[in-house]
């Protein structure tokens, strides 16, 4: 029997310390070196963005994958190619933690739309408000000490 799933992820992390070092000139190729990472880990990406602090990747994750795993790959990977393409002058690494909310396939779409609109939505909205604002959407408990 084969295995059949639909997993969609929504994927966020930071810079270290949410330094706002991911330059827009160069924010696409990083984008689409990501996405070769995780076709490479088979996993689906659907939408990759973000803005100078931060950024969210759509995805479907493959089951034979663990989410730390392919998390930790794109990170490593990610920072190795930063730096050796000299893409972002002040990057300094990613945060250690990341947060991962999965959708039903009803919600794709919007969700794509939302990633793709970043720059907009933080115009509005700063960085951390929009992660705790996850974090209450999707009941995770949090402790508020770490938003300060």
């Amino acid at each position: 029997m084969t295995t059949y799933t639909q997993i969609i992820y929504q994927i966020v992390f930071a810079t270290k310390r949410r330094q706002k070092t991911l330059s827009a000139e160069n924010r696409q190729r990083l984008f689409a070196y990501m996405a070769t990472v995780i076709r490479n880990k088979k996993c689906l990406p659907y939408c990759i963005n973000g803005v100078e602090d931060h950024l969210h990747i759509v995805c479907d994750l493959h089951p034979s994958v663990a989410l730390a795993s392919l998390v930790k790959d794109i990170k490593l990977s990610s920072t190795i190619f930063i730096k050796e393409n000299k893409l972002f002058k002040k990057f300094n690494g990613w945060q250690s933690g990341y947060g991962a909310f999965t959708y039903t396939i009803e919600e794709k779409p919007r969700l794509i739309r939302y990633v793709e609109n970043q720059e907009n939505h933080h115009k509005k909205k700063k960085s951390i408000e929009e992660q705790r604002d996850f974090l209450m959407a999707h009941e995770v408990e949090f402790y508020e000490k770490y938003f300060t």
